[in-house]
Protein backbone atom coordinates (compact mmCIF):
# COMPACT_ATOMS: atom_id res chain seq x y z
CA UNK A 1 0.00 0.00 0.00
CA UNK A 2 1.24 3.49 -0.72
CA UNK A 3 2.71 5.31 2.24
CA UNK A 4 0.41 8.24 1.57
CA UNK A 5 -2.75 6.18 1.82
CA UNK A 6 -2.55 4.74 5.29
CA UNK A 7 -5.96 5.18 6.96
CA UNK A 8 -5.80 7.66 9.81
CA UNK A 9 -8.41 8.95 12.20
CA UNK A 10 -7.37 12.52 11.53
CA UNK A 11 -8.72 12.45 7.99
CA UNK A 12 -12.18 12.97 9.44
CA UNK A 13 -13.63 16.08 11.03
CA UNK A 14 -13.83 16.35 14.80
CA UNK A 15 -15.00 14.51 16.79
CA UNK A 16 -12.71 11.61 15.90
CA UNK A 17 -15.08 8.84 16.91
CA UNK A 18 -16.26 7.43 13.57
CA UNK A 19 -13.23 8.33 11.48
CA UNK A 20 -11.64 4.91 11.16
CA UNK A 21 -14.95 3.29 10.31
CA UNK A 22 -15.50 5.86 7.59
CA UNK A 23 -12.29 5.03 5.75
CA UNK A 24 -12.74 2.44 3.02
CA UNK A 25 -10.74 0.99 0.21
CA UNK A 26 -9.88 4.31 -1.38
CA UNK A 27 -7.75 5.14 1.67
CA UNK A 28 -6.60 1.59 2.39
CA UNK A 29 -4.87 0.37 -0.75
CA UNK A 30 -2.22 2.04 -2.79
CA UNK A 31 -3.24 1.75 -6.38
CA UNK A 32 -6.80 1.34 -5.33
CA UNK A 33 -7.67 4.63 -4.30
CA UNK A 34 -3.17 3.00 -1.79
CA UNK A 35 8.54 17.07 -1.29
CA UNK A 36 13.14 22.41 -0.85
CA UNK A 37 12.77 22.96 -4.61
CA UNK A 38 13.81 25.78 -6.94
CA UNK A 39 11.27 28.45 -7.78
CA UNK A 40 8.97 27.37 -10.60
CA UNK A 41 7.28 29.35 -13.31
CA UNK A 42 3.50 29.38 -13.54
CA UNK A 43 3.32 26.69 -16.21
CA UNK A 44 3.95 22.97 -15.94
CA UNK A 45 5.08 20.83 -18.86
CA UNK A 46 3.41 17.43 -19.15
CA UNK A 47 3.76 14.91 -21.98
CA UNK A 48 0.17 14.98 -23.12
CA UNK A 49 -1.96 16.16 -25.99
CA UNK A 50 -3.48 19.56 -25.53
CA UNK A 51 -6.61 20.43 -23.60
CA UNK A 52 -6.89 21.94 -20.22
CA UNK A 53 -10.33 20.68 -19.37
CA UNK A 54 -11.10 17.39 -17.68
CA UNK A 55 -12.46 16.05 -20.96
CA UNK A 56 -8.87 16.01 -22.20
CA UNK A 57 -8.35 12.89 -20.12
CA UNK A 58 -10.27 10.95 -22.75
CA UNK A 59 -8.40 12.60 -25.62
CA UNK A 60 -5.11 11.94 -23.90
CA UNK A 61 -6.00 8.28 -23.76
CA UNK A 62 -6.62 8.11 -27.49
CA UNK A 63 -3.03 9.13 -28.14
CA UNK A 64 -1.54 6.93 -25.45
CA UNK A 65 -3.51 3.88 -26.55
CA UNK A 66 -1.37 3.83 -29.64
CA UNK A 67 1.71 4.06 -27.40
CA UNK A 68 2.71 7.17 -29.28
CA UNK A 69 5.04 9.85 -27.99
CA UNK A 70 2.71 12.66 -27.14
CA UNK A 71 3.84 16.22 -27.71
CA UNK A 72 4.36 18.14 -24.48
CA UNK A 73 1.58 20.44 -23.43
CA UNK A 74 1.49 23.10 -20.75
CA UNK A 75 -0.68 22.75 -17.68
CA UNK A 76 -1.33 26.36 -16.81
CA UNK A 77 -2.10 27.68 -13.41
CA UNK A 78 -5.62 28.56 -14.49
CA UNK A 79 -6.15 24.93 -15.52
CA UNK A 80 -6.07 23.80 -11.91
CA UNK A 81 -6.53 26.91 -9.77
CA UNK A 82 -9.88 28.23 -10.89
CA UNK A 83 -12.50 30.70 -9.70
CA UNK A 84 -14.95 27.85 -9.17
CA UNK A 85 -16.30 27.97 -5.58
CA UNK A 86 -15.40 24.29 -5.18
CA UNK A 87 -11.72 24.82 -6.07
CA UNK A 88 -9.31 23.96 -3.26
CA UNK A 89 -6.05 23.43 -5.18
CA UNK A 90 -3.21 25.39 -3.63
CA UNK A 91 -0.16 26.99 -5.20
CA UNK A 92 1.95 24.41 -3.42
CA UNK A 93 0.12 21.57 -5.17
CA UNK A 94 0.21 23.31 -8.55
CA UNK A 95 3.99 23.57 -8.22
CA UNK A 96 4.22 19.76 -8.06
CA UNK A 97 2.40 19.09 -11.33
CA UNK A 98 4.71 18.07 -14.13
CA UNK A 99 7.69 16.87 -12.09
CA UNK A 100 7.16 13.35 -13.44
CA UNK A 101 9.42 11.69 -10.90
CA UNK A 102 8.27 8.28 -12.14
CA UNK A 103 9.65 9.05 -15.61
CA UNK A 104 13.20 9.80 -14.43
CA UNK A 105 15.37 6.68 -15.02
CA UNK A 106 17.82 7.54 -12.23
CA UNK A 107 15.18 8.43 -9.65
CA UNK A 108 14.14 5.82 -7.04
CA UNK A 109 10.55 5.91 -8.30
CA UNK A 110 11.64 5.56 -11.93
CA UNK A 111 13.90 2.67 -10.97
CA UNK A 112 11.08 0.80 -9.20
CA UNK A 113 8.69 1.46 -12.08
CA UNK A 114 11.22 0.05 -14.57
CA UNK A 115 11.83 -3.05 -12.45
CA UNK A 116 8.09 -3.77 -12.33
CA UNK A 117 7.80 -3.25 -16.09
CA UNK A 118 10.67 -5.64 -16.69
CA UNK A 119 8.93 -8.28 -14.60
CA UNK A 120 5.73 -8.06 -16.64
CA UNK A 121 7.74 -8.24 -19.88
CA UNK A 122 9.45 -11.38 -18.63
CA UNK A 123 6.31 -13.09 -17.38
CA UNK A 124 3.85 -12.22 -20.14
CA UNK A 125 6.10 -11.36 -23.06
CA UNK A 126 7.71 -8.13 -24.26
CA UNK A 127 5.12 -5.32 -24.38
CA UNK A 128 2.22 -7.72 -23.73
CA UNK A 129 1.12 -5.14 -21.16
CA UNK A 130 0.76 -1.69 -22.67
CA UNK A 131 2.19 0.98 -20.38
CA UNK A 132 0.78 4.46 -19.79
CA UNK A 133 2.66 6.98 -17.68
CA UNK A 134 1.61 10.43 -18.87
CA UNK A 135 -2.16 10.57 -18.46
CA UNK A 136 -3.65 14.00 -17.86
CA UNK A 137 -3.99 14.54 -14.07
CA UNK A 138 -7.31 16.41 -14.10
CA UNK A 139 -10.24 14.01 -14.39
CA UNK A 140 -13.98 14.18 -13.93
CA UNK A 141 -15.57 13.23 -10.64
CA UNK A 142 -17.29 10.44 -12.56
CA UNK A 143 -13.94 9.01 -13.64
CA UNK A 144 -12.40 9.41 -10.21
CA UNK A 145 -15.28 8.04 -8.17
CA UNK A 146 -18.32 6.70 -10.02
CA UNK A 147 -16.40 4.70 -12.63
CA UNK A 148 -14.81 2.64 -9.86
CA UNK A 149 -18.05 2.34 -7.88
CA UNK A 150 -17.14 4.64 -4.98
CA UNK A 151 -20.40 5.26 -3.06
CA UNK A 152 -22.01 8.67 -3.40
CA UNK A 153 -21.63 9.35 0.34
CA UNK A 154 -18.05 8.10 0.61
CA UNK A 155 -15.70 10.22 2.70
CA UNK A 156 -13.11 10.41 -0.09
CA UNK A 157 -15.47 12.60 -2.15
CA UNK A 158 -15.32 15.36 0.44
CA UNK A 159 -13.11 18.40 -0.23
CA UNK A 160 -11.37 17.53 3.02
CA UNK A 161 -9.78 14.57 1.22
CA UNK A 162 -9.74 15.51 -2.47
CA UNK A 163 -8.41 18.42 -4.54
CA UNK A 164 -11.30 19.84 -6.55
CA UNK A 165 -10.60 21.90 -9.66
CA UNK A 166 -14.30 22.54 -10.22
CA UNK A 167 -17.38 20.95 -8.73
CA UNK A 168 -17.16 18.29 -11.45
CA UNK A 169 -13.40 17.83 -11.89
CA UNK A 170 -10.56 16.86 -9.55
CA UNK A 171 -6.88 16.13 -9.47
CA UNK A 172 -7.02 12.34 -9.66
CA UNK A 173 -6.86 10.55 -6.32
CA UNK A 174 -5.71 7.29 -7.90
CA UNK A 175 -4.63 5.87 -11.25
CA UNK A 176 -7.85 3.83 -11.28
CA UNK A 177 -9.53 6.99 -12.56
CA UNK A 178 -8.30 6.05 -16.06
CA UNK A 179 -9.34 2.41 -15.92
CA UNK A 180 -12.81 2.61 -17.45
CA UNK A 181 -11.77 4.88 -20.31
CA UNK A 182 -9.01 2.49 -21.34
CA UNK A 183 -11.29 -0.51 -21.13
CA UNK A 184 -13.76 1.33 -23.37
CA UNK A 185 -11.00 1.81 -25.91
CA UNK A 186 -10.39 -1.93 -25.97
CA UNK A 187 -7.26 -2.22 -23.80
CA UNK A 188 -6.98 -5.76 -22.43
CA UNK A 189 -3.64 -5.75 -20.57
CA UNK A 190 -2.18 -2.49 -19.29
CA UNK A 191 -0.12 -0.81 -16.61
CA UNK A 192 -0.80 2.81 -15.62
CA UNK A 193 1.69 4.87 -13.62
CA UNK A 194 1.17 8.44 -12.55
CA UNK A 195 1.18 11.11 -9.88
CA UNK A 196 -1.93 11.20 -7.71
CA UNK A 197 -3.16 13.85 -5.32
CA UNK A 198 -4.79 13.67 -1.89
CA UNK A 199 -5.17 16.15 0.92
CA UNK A 200 -3.34 14.38 3.71
CA UNK A 201 -1.54 14.68 7.00
CA UNK A 202 2.10 15.74 7.31
CA UNK A 203 4.71 13.28 8.52
CA UNK A 204 7.64 11.25 7.20
CA UNK A 205 5.46 8.83 5.19
CA UNK A 206 2.64 11.09 3.96
CA UNK A 207 2.71 13.66 1.17
CA UNK A 208 -0.17 15.20 -0.82
CA UNK A 209 1.36 14.09 -4.14
CA UNK A 210 2.58 10.56 -4.61
CA UNK A 211 2.81 7.92 -7.35
CA UNK A 212 0.88 4.77 -8.11
CA UNK A 213 1.04 1.92 -10.57
CA UNK A 214 -2.04 -0.03 -11.52
CA UNK A 215 -2.33 -3.18 -13.60
CA UNK A 216 -5.37 -4.64 -15.37
CA UNK A 217 -5.75 -7.89 -17.31
CA UNK A 218 -8.97 -8.93 -19.11
CA UNK A 219 -9.88 -12.60 -19.75
CA UNK A 220 -12.03 -14.11 -22.49
CA UNK A 221 -14.55 -16.85 -21.74
CA UNK A 222 -12.52 -19.32 -23.80
CA UNK A 223 -9.63 -19.00 -21.33
CA UNK A 224 -11.47 -20.20 -18.25
CA UNK A 225 -13.34 -22.82 -20.22
CA UNK A 226 -10.02 -24.20 -21.50
CA UNK A 227 -8.68 -24.23 -17.94
CA UNK A 228 -11.76 -26.07 -16.69
CA UNK A 229 -12.39 -23.62 -13.85
CA UNK A 230 -14.71 -20.70 -13.19
CA UNK A 231 -13.87 -17.20 -14.39
CA UNK A 232 -13.27 -15.96 -10.83
CA UNK A 233 -11.08 -18.97 -9.99
CA UNK A 234 -8.88 -18.41 -13.05
CA UNK A 235 -8.60 -14.67 -12.52
CA UNK A 236 -7.81 -15.05 -8.81
CA UNK A 237 -5.23 -17.78 -9.43
CA UNK A 238 -3.37 -15.87 -12.14
CA UNK A 239 -3.58 -12.62 -10.18
CA UNK A 240 -2.06 -14.16 -7.05
CA UNK A 241 0.59 -16.04 -9.02
CA UNK A 242 1.54 -12.86 -10.88
CA UNK A 243 1.79 -10.71 -7.76
CA UNK A 244 3.65 -13.31 -5.73
CA UNK A 245 6.19 -13.45 -8.56
CA UNK A 246 6.40 -9.65 -8.63
CA UNK A 247 6.93 -9.57 -4.88
CA UNK A 248 9.80 -12.07 -5.11
CA UNK A 249 11.21 -9.99 -7.98
CA UNK A 250 11.21 -6.94 -5.71
CA UNK A 251 11.91 -8.34 -2.26
CA UNK A 252 13.63 -11.65 -2.88
CA UNK A 253 12.58 -14.90 -1.21
CA UNK A 254 10.26 -13.58 1.51
CA UNK A 255 7.36 -15.03 3.46
CA UNK A 256 4.01 -13.83 2.11
CA UNK A 257 0.38 -14.02 3.15
CA UNK A 258 -2.90 -13.06 1.52
CA UNK A 259 -5.50 -11.16 3.51
CA UNK A 260 -9.14 -10.84 2.46
CA UNK A 261 -10.03 -7.18 1.92
CA UNK A 262 -12.81 -4.92 0.67
CA UNK A 263 -12.61 -2.55 -2.27
CA UNK A 264 -15.74 -1.18 -3.98
CA UNK A 265 -14.53 -2.12 -7.46
CA UNK A 266 -13.27 -5.70 -6.95
CA UNK A 267 -14.83 -8.88 -5.56
CA UNK A 268 -13.18 -10.93 -4.25
CA UNK A 269 -10.54 -8.49 -2.99
CA UNK A 270 -7.16 -9.20 -1.43
CA UNK A 271 -4.17 -7.53 0.18
CA UNK A 272 -0.69 -9.05 -0.05
CA UNK A 273 1.57 -8.78 2.99
CA UNK A 274 5.22 -9.80 3.33
CA UNK A 275 7.48 -10.47 6.31
CA UNK A 276 10.42 -8.18 5.66
CA UNK A 277 13.11 -6.91 8.01
CA UNK A 278 11.34 -8.43 10.99
CA UNK A 279 7.82 -7.13 10.41
CA UNK A 280 4.74 -7.69 8.27
CA UNK A 281 4.31 -5.06 5.57
CA UNK A 282 1.30 -4.49 3.36
CA UNK A 283 2.57 -4.36 -0.23
CA UNK A 284 -0.46 -3.96 -2.47
CA UNK A 285 -4.19 -4.33 -2.96
CA UNK A 286 -5.89 -6.30 -5.73
CA UNK A 287 -8.93 -8.31 -6.75
CA UNK A 288 -11.24 -9.55 -9.46
CA UNK A 289 -12.88 -6.56 -11.11
CA UNK A 290 -16.57 -6.01 -10.49
CA UNK A 291 -18.57 -7.09 -13.52
CA UNK A 292 -20.45 -3.78 -13.49
CA UNK A 293 -17.29 -1.96 -14.55
CA UNK A 294 -16.73 -4.28 -17.49
CA UNK A 295 -20.38 -3.83 -18.44
CA UNK A 296 -19.97 -0.04 -18.38
CA UNK A 297 -16.99 -0.50 -20.69
CA UNK A 298 -19.13 -2.36 -23.26
CA UNK A 299 -18.26 -5.86 -22.08
CA UNK A 300 -21.62 -6.79 -20.61
CA UNK A 301 -22.58 -10.41 -20.12
CA UNK A 302 -20.50 -13.33 -18.93
CA UNK A 303 -17.89 -13.43 -21.68
CA UNK A 304 -15.27 -11.28 -19.93
CA UNK A 305 -13.63 -11.11 -16.52
CA UNK A 306 -10.65 -9.11 -15.30
CA UNK A 307 -8.26 -8.67 -12.45
CA UNK A 308 -6.68 -5.46 -11.22
CA UNK A 309 -4.00 -4.50 -8.73
CA UNK A 310 -2.46 -1.30 -7.44
CA UNK A 311 0.66 -0.33 -5.54
CA UNK A 312 2.42 2.78 -4.31
CA UNK A 313 5.88 3.52 -5.66
CA UNK A 314 6.96 5.67 -2.71
CA UNK A 315 6.04 2.93 -0.26
CA UNK A 316 8.16 0.39 -2.12
CA UNK A 317 11.07 2.77 -2.69
CA UNK A 318 11.20 3.85 0.97
CA UNK A 319 11.39 0.23 2.10
CA UNK A 320 13.76 -1.08 -0.58
CA UNK A 321 16.18 1.89 -0.62
CA UNK A 322 15.93 2.77 3.10
CA UNK A 323 14.70 6.30 2.39
CA UNK A 324 13.53 7.71 5.77
CA UNK A 325 11.48 10.73 4.68
CA UNK A 326 9.08 10.94 1.74
CA UNK A 327 10.09 14.57 1.10
CA UNK A 328 13.50 13.36 -0.09
CA UNK A 329 11.97 12.05 -3.32
CA UNK A 330 11.34 15.67 -4.31
CA UNK A 331 14.84 16.88 -3.48
CA UNK A 332 17.19 18.23 -6.13
CA UNK A 333 20.10 17.98 -3.66
CA UNK A 334 22.89 16.08 -5.43
CA UNK A 335 23.71 14.33 -2.16
CA UNK A 336 20.43 12.51 -2.70
CA UNK A 337 20.11 12.32 -6.48
CA UNK A 338 23.63 10.98 -7.11
CA UNK A 339 22.96 7.93 -4.95
CA UNK A 340 20.55 6.41 -7.48
CA UNK A 341 21.24 5.07 -10.95
CA UNK A 342 19.22 3.21 -13.55
CA UNK A 343 19.90 -0.52 -13.33
CA UNK A 344 21.16 -0.45 -9.74
CA UNK A 345 18.27 -2.45 -8.30
CA UNK A 346 18.78 -5.90 -6.79
CA UNK A 347 15.93 -8.07 -5.46
CA UNK A 348 15.35 -7.44 -1.80
CA UNK A 349 18.15 -4.89 -1.80
CA UNK A 350 20.73 -7.66 -1.42
CA UNK A 351 24.09 -6.39 -2.66
CA UNK A 352 22.51 -3.07 -3.65
CA UNK A 353 23.62 0.32 -2.41
CA UNK A 354 21.03 1.84 -0.10
CA UNK A 355 20.39 5.48 0.67
CA UNK A 356 23.09 6.91 2.89
CA UNK A 357 21.87 9.80 5.00
CA UNK A 358 23.76 13.07 4.93
CA UNK A 359 23.81 15.75 7.59
CA UNK A 360 20.48 15.85 9.35
CA UNK A 361 19.72 19.38 10.32
CA UNK A 362 18.06 20.10 13.67
CA UNK A 363 14.29 20.39 13.93
CA UNK A 364 12.46 23.44 15.19
CA UNK A 365 9.26 22.64 17.09
CA UNK A 366 6.43 25.14 17.38
CA UNK A 367 3.21 24.42 19.27
CA UNK A 368 -0.08 26.14 18.63
CA UNK A 369 -3.15 25.86 20.88
CA UNK A 370 -6.63 26.95 19.89
CA UNK A 371 -10.34 26.51 20.45
CA UNK A 372 -12.11 24.63 17.69
CA UNK A 373 -14.94 26.42 15.87
CA UNK A 374 -18.32 25.25 17.12
CA UNK A 375 -19.59 24.40 13.63
CA UNK A 376 -17.46 21.22 13.56
CA UNK A 377 -15.82 22.24 10.28
CA UNK A 378 -12.22 22.04 11.49
CA UNK A 379 -10.16 19.12 10.17
CA UNK A 380 -6.51 18.27 10.46
CA UNK A 381 -6.25 18.00 6.67
CA UNK A 382 -7.33 21.63 6.38
CA UNK A 383 -4.76 22.64 8.99
CA UNK A 384 -2.07 20.77 7.07
CA UNK A 385 -3.05 22.60 3.88
CA UNK A 386 -2.63 25.94 5.66
CA UNK A 387 0.79 24.91 7.01
CA UNK A 388 1.96 23.60 3.63
CA UNK A 389 0.74 26.74 1.92
CA UNK A 390 2.95 28.84 4.19
CA UNK A 391 6.03 26.67 4.77
CA UNK A 392 5.99 24.14 1.91
CA UNK A 393 8.47 21.28 2.30
CA UNK A 394 10.13 22.90 5.32
CA UNK A 395 7.45 21.17 7.40
CA UNK A 396 8.37 17.70 8.58
CA UNK A 397 5.36 16.89 10.73
CA UNK A 398 2.11 18.24 12.09
CA UNK A 399 0.66 16.24 14.95
CA UNK A 400 -2.02 16.59 17.59
CA UNK A 401 -0.37 16.47 21.02
CA UNK A 402 -3.24 17.51 23.29
CA UNK A 403 -7.02 17.74 23.22
CA UNK A 404 -9.48 18.56 25.96
CA UNK A 405 -13.07 19.69 26.33
CA UNK A 406 -14.16 22.66 28.45
CA UNK A 407 -17.66 21.61 29.40
CA UNK A 408 -18.51 24.94 30.98
CA UNK A 409 -17.72 26.81 27.77
CA UNK A 410 -18.88 24.02 25.52
CA UNK A 411 -15.62 24.27 23.60
CA UNK A 412 -12.89 21.84 22.59
CA UNK A 413 -9.23 22.79 22.62
CA UNK A 414 -6.51 21.30 20.43
CA UNK A 415 -2.77 21.71 20.62
CA UNK A 416 -0.75 20.80 17.53
CA UNK A 417 3.01 20.57 17.26
CA UNK A 418 4.48 21.76 13.98
CA UNK A 419 7.95 20.40 13.31
CA UNK A 420 10.02 22.46 10.89
CA UNK A 421 13.16 20.93 9.41
CA UNK A 422 14.91 21.52 6.09
CA UNK A 423 16.42 18.56 4.27
CA UNK A 424 19.24 20.79 3.01
CA UNK A 425 20.18 23.50 5.54
CA UNK A 426 19.80 24.77 9.07
CA UNK A 427 16.80 26.98 9.67
CA UNK A 428 17.05 30.15 11.70
CA UNK A 429 14.74 31.00 14.56
CA UNK A 430 13.87 34.25 12.84
CA UNK A 431 12.58 32.63 9.66
CA UNK A 432 10.66 29.95 11.56
CA UNK A 433 9.10 32.55 13.87
CA UNK A 434 7.93 34.46 10.79
CA UNK A 435 6.48 31.32 9.21
CA UNK A 436 4.75 30.30 12.43
CA UNK A 437 3.19 33.73 12.86
CA UNK A 438 1.81 33.55 9.31
CA UNK A 439 0.44 30.06 10.02
CA UNK A 440 -1.30 31.36 13.15
CA UNK A 441 -2.85 34.27 11.27
CA UNK A 442 -4.15 32.02 8.50
CA UNK A 443 -5.53 29.52 10.97
CA UNK A 444 -7.77 32.28 12.25
CA UNK A 445 -8.75 33.71 8.87
CA UNK A 446 -9.17 30.43 6.98
CA UNK A 447 -10.08 27.86 9.61
CA UNK A 448 -12.07 30.02 12.03
CA UNK A 449 -10.21 28.88 15.15
CA UNK A 450 -9.66 31.01 18.26
CA UNK A 451 -6.03 31.05 19.29
CA UNK A 452 -5.21 30.50 22.93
Amino acid sequence: VAASTTPRARHAPHPHGNAMAAMSALRMASGFGLRALPARTATRSVSLPSASSASSAGRAFTVRAAVASAAPTVVKREDVITADPANNVSEYIFEKIGYNLHKRPDHPLGIIKAVIGEYFDTKFGKDAFTTYDDMYPVVTTFANFDSVLVPADHVSRQPNDTYYVTADTVLRCHTSAHQLEMLKQGAQKFLVTGDVYRRDSIDATHFPVFHQMEGVRVFDKSEWEAAGVSAVELASKELKDTLEGLTRHLFGDVEMRWVDAYFPFTEPSYELEIFFKGEWLEVLGCGVMEQKILGEAGMAGDDKRAWAFGLGLERLAMVLFDVPDIRLFWSDDTRFTKQFKEGMFRAGGVGMNKFKGYSKFPPCNKDVSFWLPTDGAFTENNLCEVVRGVAGSLVEEVKLIDEFENKKKGLTSNCFRIVYRSMERSLTNEEIDALQEEVREKMVSKLGVELR
